[in-house]
């Protein structure tokens, strides 16, 4: 069965009695290049296990299990169960777990299924979940890499230089735990049913180690989202904001000691900046220096 040919899939969806869903986000691939594309992309092969995320019919599927030692795909839709046993039949590589990703324990899975094997993971993403997919994925530190078809747009914001106004906290999550790039454009007609959008290949290929020497990752992160969690404000109102615990006074002290401008936004911080801020609030915090807000 060609899984890309869009009267074999109507004629599959209509055998099973399947109607896509709108709340779930589904569009499935009717181009070929696209999944084959997209598996090469993602690293697989010999001694390599594969995590999907929303299989659908399985046409990425399928291109995964040609390549993976082993493909473990997670789906939401019950209604895809039949399908699937139908499409992946035979494939003695691949495992279906039914369930939300986001409520899994992705190191536990990994364990699991995936012992003495490199790991990767692959999906051709569902618009509405991918920031907190994509977080969950690199946030677990479980994957070599991570490869996603997402929205054109989230692939130019995950891929954002400092300042520009696609910048933002999940660009700066996104470069902590890995090294990002756009690979290709995917038109809408390659899907039924077609988006409104222009997808992309986005590859995360995972770091070693944090960048810039970041020591105190909770307090990293924290100082991200005081900055863009109003963008309008400068650095200092927004880590007022954010740290209750310390006086404006000090925070002044803690952006000038960076080298910043006293009305800096934190929009405009790149990586290094993030991690400067926090390690010299990290300084003051272990110096006993919180007091009354000034």
């Amino acid at each position: 069965m060609n899984l890309c040919d869009i009267q074999e899939i109507k004629a599959l969806l209509t055998r099973h009695g399947f109607h896509f869903s709108k709340s779930k986000g589904q569009n499935f691939l009717t181009a070929a290049w696209v999944p084959r594309e997209l598996a090469e992309a993602s690293g697989a092969g010999p001694g390599c296990g594969v995590l999907e995320v929303g299989p659908g019919i399985g046409c990425l599927t399928e291109q995964l299990s040609l390549r993976a030692e082993k493909v473990v795909a997670v789906e939401l839709d019950q209604s895809l169960r039949p399908i699937l046993a139908e499409t992946m039949a035979g494939r003695d590589n691949l495992t279906i777990r039914f369930g939300d990703i986001l409520r899994l324990n992705l190191a536990e899975l990994v364990r699991e299924e995936f012992p003495g094997l490199r790991v990767m993971a692959c999906a051709n993403l569902p618009y509405y979940i991918t920031s907190p997919v994509v977080s969950a994925l690199l946030e677990s530190r479980c994957f070599e890499s991570v490869t996603v078809m997402v929205q054109s747009e989230v692939a130019d914001r995950v891929c954002a230089p400092a300042g520009t106004p696609e910048y933002s906290a999940f660009t700066v999550l996104c470069g902590y735990y890995a090294v990002p790039e756009t690979l290709s454009e995917v038109p809408a007609s390659c899907f039924v049913p077609q988006p409104k959008v222009t997808s992309a290949i986005l590859r995360l290929t995972a770091r070693s180690e944090p960048p810039c020497g970041i020591t105190d990752e909770k307090l990293f992160f924290r100082v991200v989202r005081a900055s863009f969690g109003q963008r309008r404000k400068t650095l200092l109102n927004a880590l007022s904001s954010a740290f209750g615990e310390l006086g404006k006074e000090q925070l002044a002290g803690v952006i000038a000691s960076c080298g910043l401008p006293p009305a800096v936004r934190g929009e405009v911080l790149d990586m290094a900046g993030f991690a400067a801020v926090s390690a010299a609030l990290r300084e003051l915090l272990d110096a006993g220096g919180a007091k009354a807000r000034g």
